[in-house]
């Protein structure tokens, strides 16, 4: 069988085993750690489970929570950043399935972090401690999914309007001219890669997809008639025919700097790549854009198949090209990075890119 003849569910399936293979679910790295790399890659998981029943699936993400938190929802995680917060997707669901106190317990812990981070002059998370008045893109997925399942689970309709309170700011601050957006921002202006205006100088693509794929799925989360569905189904109609414009033709795939294809040293990067995907074909079939977009996603995903993914001799799944976690930077930094093959960022987002691909298919 030939790459393309296996289907999204069938690439769905053959990472996550690949990776569940090799490592027991608290070894994932890094390992014996709660950690947002580990919970990018089992949302991928659960998102499998949810789409097959496979037993399996379910069984493995329990256990790397299961390892981690004790009886009374205790558990070590770093409590002056947004990234704790991601891996608290898998605690919700959990509750919901078992009624396990301490899922609710450790919950709650991650929920409260939000009384404490540090913030912005005008309420906006700073995204770590050690990056002062810093927000970052990849905030509003570390945190926001988690805040509004969590407000919505236990009656704290406030949470919601933070989510919203945080996405407005991230837009204002890093919106760019193209329609895409900047890393991040500084609010200090004080930090080398600042701009002018505060904002950060490029369009890192991994920060980008985590923005992209979160804005689709906040819309879901959300009330058909609450007021923000409209103007984020707008957000991600204007993001998304940008992302088109900056679409490798030959490949499918996006940059590293997404809008400076033809710079020295730029490439296609693969976590990238994968969440446009995921952000393309999950708006396409909700219905938040034309259905004529879905051939871009899946000439993404060829792409990545052709240029990104191998199978080895012993059947196990490869993603090349994977940028290593990132600060911001200047355009030198991003193109200079390390990456990586498997890596969980680029794993946990080609898993969950498939299994929008196969349920845009009716896969399952």
């Amino acid at each position: 069988m030939t790459v393309q003849q296996i289907t999204a569910l069938g690439w769905a399936k053959k990472a996550c085993d690949t990776l569940m293979d090799t490592y027991q679910p608290v070894q994932l790295p890094p390992a014996n750690r709660w950690h947002y790399h580990q919970g990018v890659f089992l949302c991928g998981v659960q998102d499998l489970y949810q789409l097959t029943g496979e037993e399996r699936y379910y069984q493995y993400y329990k256990e790397y929570v299961d390892q981690l938190i004790d009886e009374e929802g205790n558990f070590y995680f770093a409590r002056s950043e947004l990234d704790a917060i991601q891996p608290g997707l898998l605690l919700l669901p959990l509750y919901e399935k078992t009624k396990a106190r301490k899922y609710r317990a450790a919950a709650s812990k991650l929920r409260y972090l939000l009384n404490t981070l540090n913030k912005t002059k005008e309420g906006g998370f700073w995204h770590k401690d050690k990056y002062p008045y810093q927000m970052w893109l990849d905030g509003l997925y570390m945190a926001g999914p988690f805040a509004i399942r969590y407000g919505q689970m236990f009656d704290e309709p406030e949470l919601i309007e933070l989510v919203i309170k945080q996405e407005s700011l991230m837009r204002k601050h890093t919106q760019k001219e193209n329609g895409l957006y900047y890393h991040g921002y500084d609010e200090s202006k004080q930090t080398p890669w600042s701009t002018e205006k505060g904002h950060a100088p490029e369009v890192w693509g991994r920060a980008l997809g985590w923005y992209a794929m979160v804005t689709v799925n906040f819309i879901e989360m959300l009330p058909s008639d609450h007021p923000k569905v409209e103007e984020w189904k707008e957000v991600v109609q204007q993001l998304i025919e940008a992302l088109i414009t900056f679409q490798d033709e030959e490949t499918g795939l996006w940059y590293q700097v997404v809008d400076k294809p033809n710079e020295p040293n730029n490439y296609l990067e693969s976590s990238c790549s994968c969440l446009f995907i995921y952000a393309i074909a999950k708006a396409v079939h909700k219905g938040y854009v034309n259905t004529a977009f879905l051939q871009k996603a899946e000439k993404g995903y060829r792409g990545l198949l052709e240029h990104k993914v191998a199978v080895d001799q012993a059947g196990q799944f490869k993603l090349h090209d994977i940028c290593i976690g990132t600060s911001i930077g200047t355009y030198d930094y991003y193109v200079e990075r390390e990456t990586s093959t498997n890596d969980l960022h680029g794993v946990g987002a080609f898993v969950l890119a498939s299994v929008q691909l196969a349920i845009g298919k009716g896969e399952v």
